[in-house]
């Protein structure tokens, strides 16, 4: 969880160590304002045509009308805060603000036309905005993946002075490494005083916590990321905030709970102090009760929809090797229940007897190899794109597993955990989830560990249709799975 201050106005066309390399630019905002104009200027004319092609009589009214929303499109857009700088790249804010902004206006329209008692604008508030609206967010989408994909390969960075102590340091630099699309590259470091450190994992130790200010101005950097640390308390972050005021670079402070975010944190002022207000999550009531039916009309109708594809798979399964289709193992659910679990076989029958001898390639208590010997090759392919999973249906419509929620684990796994892990028990575990689209088996104990603890903490419907949208893009490229 970041709390941001500051925003820079700065362009950026490449990522060099200026300070001007903030990937918010106004080339990249302009680009925005173009194609959602764009996109409402299209709406617009596929309506008109659509009526003219039919033979209807448009007044001249209706065009100049058109044309108003065209240019009054953006502006909503702007008022929504989609051209904000800070809600584009990443998160659901971008998505939220066009949402807000095209639906503002399309409320704006129609009460001015009760209130005129005019009936021009009814075809576009019931035909060109939405038709807008969806190609806009279309837009966004693909310039996001646009985006993302330029990341990947190292360009339109923000460069990062990072604050705080080794071990924080260290794992923000893997995370960052890990998901380039969040934009960030850590360029340096400031430690505590009295640190003998050269660098961290090839992040130059640039100075320490005094230094900050002279590290931005040395470096160039355009943001300062501040990892929770006991030394840098209320009074030291203020007198940072001052000393990067004048050179507008951003400051990005993470509060001790790194896992919690989203609507179960505020900020209330209380006796003039700014207190962050943590709720507890809810694993019970109305919200959890949504979650339950939701996962279960979803999974009964994927095994309706997937009946002679199962069926198919099955019959390949006993045709290409010795035993049952089916591989039924004992897991771990909500609360330590346990429960069968329901899978496609992908090993030779009996590979659980087979299993001593061989190495554990994995750095935890799971057991895990990317060339298992016991893998059968219909049980290669099945594993690749997680086709082995989908009997899981049978789990989550009987209740006993989520659609989303932490990795399944077996008995074994369960009695080597410490009591932070056991909070992985405390929903129902699921087919996918946080590590199925952070990088799936390639992952290590830890972050696996840290992923299904974050979705503990901050889980919500909203959430599980996020996770499930972007399992179809992961599974499909076949990666992190063995």
């Amino acid at each position: 969880m970041w709390v941001g201050t500051g925003e820079s106005a700065d362009v950026l066309l490449d990522a060099g160590p200026r300070h001007a390399s903030s990937i918010w630019t106004r080339a990249y905002l302009r680009l925005l304002l173009s194609g959602d104009t764009a996109c409402v200027l299209l709406a617009c004319v596929c309506v008109l045509g659509v009526r003219l092609l039919s033979g209807i009589y448009i007044p001249a009214e209706e065009f100049m009308l058109g044309v108003g929303l065209v240019l009054a499109w953006p502006v909503a857009l702007a008022l929504g805060g989609a051209y904000r700088q800070r809600a584009n790249g990443e998160g659901t804010d971008e998505f939220k603000a066009v949402l807000n902004g095209g639906v503002g206006l399309m409320a704006a329209v129609a009460i001015g036309a009760y209130a005129t008692q005019t009936t021009i604008a009814r075809s576009f508030v019931l035909a060109m905005l939405p038709l807008a609206l969806i190609a806009t967010l279309g837009f966004r989408y693909r310039m996001r993946k646009r985006l993302h994909r330029r990341r990947a390969l190292g360009e339109y960075m923000r460069q990062v002075i990072a604050v705080g102590h080794r071990e924080s340091i260290l794992d923000l630099v893997m995370q960052f490494r890990r998901q380039p699309y969040h934009g960030m590259r850590i360029v340096g470091a400031c430690l505590p005083a009295g640190r003998q450190d050269d660098d961290l994992d090839g992040i130059p130790i640039l100075g320490t916590f005094g230094d900050v200010a002279d590290v931005v101005a040395r470096t160039g950097a355009d943001a300062v990321a501040v990892l929770a640390c006991p030394e840098l308390d209320g009074t030291a972050l203020r007198r940072l905030a001052w000393s990067l005021e004048t050179a507008r670079t951003d400051l990005f402070v993470a509060p001790a709970l790194l896992d919690v975010a989203g609507p179960r944190i505020s900020i209330r002022p209380v006796a003039g102090m700014p207190l962050l207000h943590v709720e507890h999550p809810e694993f019970d009531g109305a919200r959890q009760f949504v979650k339950s039916v939701f996962d279960r009309l979803v999974a009964l109708a994927a095994l309706l929809l997937l009946a002679l594809p199962l069926l198919v798979i099955a019959a390949l399964i006993r045709a290409t090797s010795p035993g049952p289709a089916l591989f039924l193992q004992t897991r771990v659910g909500r609360g330590g229940r346990e429960f069968r679990l329901v899978k496609f076989r992908t090993m030779v029958d009996g590979a659980e007897r087979l299993k001593e001898g061989l190495p554990n390639e994995f750095d935890g208590v799971l057991f895990k190899m990317r060339n298992d010997p016991r893998i059968t090759g219909i049980g290669a392919f099945l594993r690749r794109y997680s086709l082995d999973e989908l009997p899981q249906l049978l789990n989550v419509v009987r209740g006993e597993m989520s659609l989303v929620g932490p990795r399944p684990p077996l008995r074994e796994e369960v009695a080597q955990y410490g009591a932070d892990v056991r909070r992985r028990l405390v929903v129902k575990p699921g087919m996918t989830g946080l590590w199925q689209v952070s990088g799936r088996s390639d992952l290590t104990w830890e972050e696996s560990v840290r992923l299904d603890l974050r979705y503990v903490e901050n889980w919500s419907l909203v959430l599980d249709l996020q996770i499930l949208w972007k399992t179809w893009s992961v599974v499909a490229r076949g990666e992190g799975a063995y």
